[in-house]
């Protein structure tokens, strides 16, 4: 088996990355080498696999979690993300694992402020006091800090921009 392409989210760092790790590399090597690349302590960091419910477990090995298209990982010292979604006055609150991402969350929120598939899709998150919509792949963990492990969001409507019409 060639490489595998490693892509990742870590605590701190919106932006995905991306590594080329062979098959037999183990969790605890990852950790080690992104801990160190990122400036963040190794032995404090948990490894979810995207939209996982667990952590990894160090030992193991990269290529039993890899797809035909590589690995999605998050790196993280919170072992969950207490996530606060409000929306018409209305307020719901779940932990979530670091993984999670911004799509499952909206998901999640939409069925608990009972709407439909249609309205869901009208909608976005909004970083609670911003106007910071991350992209619905983004993972909680990239957005929250570790020292507090929590974040907000507003369940919002899309901003729609209509096209201007001619006159004639």
């Amino acid at each position: 088996m060639s490489s595998i392409d490693l892509f990742y989210q870590i605590e701190g760092v919106r932006e995905i990355q991306h590594l080329d790790v062979e098959p037999e590399t183990t969790i605890a090597s990852i950790i080690a080498t992104l801990g160190k690349q990122h400036d963040l302590p190794a032995e404090a960091l948990l490894v979810f696999l995207e939209d996982g419910d667990e952590p990894l477990d160090h030992a193991g090995h990269i290529k039993h979690h890899a797809g035909p298209a590589g690995v999605k990982l998050h790196l993280h010292r919170c072992k969950h993300v207490e996530v606060v979604v409000t929306f018409n006055r209305k307020t719901v609150e779940h932990n979530f694992r670091p993984g999670a991402t911004v799509a499952r969350v909206k998901q999640w929120a939409a069925r608990k402020f009972g709407m439909t598939d249609e309205e869901a899709g009208e909608h976005v998150l909004q970083i609670a006091g911003t106007h910071d919509r991350p992209p619905v792949g983004a993972h909680l963990g990239s957005l929250a800090a570790c020292t507090h492990c929590n974040l907000g969001f507003d369940l919002v409507p899309d901003e729609r921009i209509n096209g201007a019409s001619e006159i004639a």
